[in-house]
């Protein structure tokens, strides 16, 4: 059990019998009545996220969540494979466990696989990844508004937004937490 004023940002904590993540939180203390703690919080088994208010006296239970390294290896339907690289154990997501983060596995890259009491949480991607560009419009002369960007489709199908340098066949980074194009690889 933790005090409610020793949460930090990325803690997970029980709460009603659901894994929560703590994205973040406020101490509040009126110039009347008593403080108060207000959080945003993201179900992890959901991925909905909440926002709830504490009294400071509370103590929430800490769930301890297993993290394991695994090399992702292929697609089948909507069955995603991985593999624990140290014991050469298989387990297989759903495309309902992963949702969008299967716009991000390229085979054989490593991603971390989430467990709580044995049972599978999702994935936890790296910050950045490297993709290439499969399809892309060639840039048009003259079209060089402020900014100016263009569709480019990855190998993982996703569609990202590119400014009109990159070509098709280039590498670029794309962060994995918007979806959005940082950088030329």
């Amino acid at each position: 059990m933790i005090n409610i004023n020793d949460i930090k940002n990325g803690m997970t904590v029980l709460i009603d019998g659901n894994i929560y993540q703590i994205i973040e939180f406020l101490h509040v203390k009126p110039g009347k009545g008593p403080a108060f703690m207000r959080t945003k919080l993201k179900n992890l088994k959901t991925g909905t996220t909440l926002e709830k208010t504490f009294n400071t006296n509370v103590k929430l239970e800490k769930a301890n969540i297993e993290k394991m390294t695994m090399q992702y290896l292929y697609c089948s339907g909507d069955k995603y494979n991985f593999m624990n690289m140290d014991t050469y154990e298989q387990v297989e997501l759903t495309e309902s466990q992963i949702n969008d983060d299967k716009y991000y596995l390229i085979e054989n890259n490593m991603v971390e696989v989430s467990f709580y009491k044995g049972e599978l949480l999702g994935l936890i991607l790296p910050e950045k990844i490297e993709m290439t560009v499969t399809k892309t419009e060639p840039a048009v002369k003259g079209n060089t508004a402020n900014n100016a960007t263009k569709d480019a489709l990855v190998e993982t199908g996703l569609v990202v937004k590119v400014p009109l340098f990159i070509e098709q066949g280039e590498k670029i980074v794309i962060n994995t937490k918007d979806g959005k194009y940082a950088s030329r690889a």
